[in-house]
């Protein structure tokens, strides 16, 4: 039987390995994104910050077509990263589209729309997490 601590201890790895998964996650989804032409991608740690999700990602669009076709690609590779779509809901004119995976929320607004709702300003201390991939030329290529 395990003592307190030892449970404590297997609690917080287990919580820490969560996140570490939700993290890769949040980054792939948006590297998607940006793969799928979305622009002004961020992703927000909202750790102690929201009881709804630990990672938020927002990105802009162009078009309700190629917004749906970003959240499609993301909700396609969450399986990877052990998480499955909870729930996803748009605006009845398309200009907004929210993917809930439980620790990772994904939204994807037309500028006007995100402009309008400014997540990011609600969100104005959480901190940013890098995820744009490494560009730089490896040795080979130099």
């Amino acid at each position: 039987m395990m003592t307190p601590d030892q449970t404590s201890n297997a609690s917080d790895q287990g919580r820490a390995e969560q996140l570490a998964k939700a993290r890769a996650f949040a980054v792939e989804a948006a590297r998607s994104l940006d793969d799928n032409q979305c622009t002004d991608t961020i992703v927000l740690d909202l750790r102690g910050r929201s009881p709804v999700a630990d990672l938020l990602v927002i990105a802009s669009g162009t078009s309700d077509r190629q917004m749906k076709s970003a959240a499609d690609d993301v909700e396609d590779i969450a399986p990877q990263s052990g998480h499955e779509l909870i729930r996803r809901a748009a605006d009845d004119r398309h200009t907004w589209i929210v993917s809930d995976f439980g620790d990772v929320v994904v939204h994807v607004f037309e500028p006007e729309t995100r402009a309008f709702y400014d997540l990011e300003l609600l969100w104005g201390d959480a901190d940013k997490i890098p995820w744009k991939r490494d560009t730089a030329p490896s040795p080979a290529e130099s």
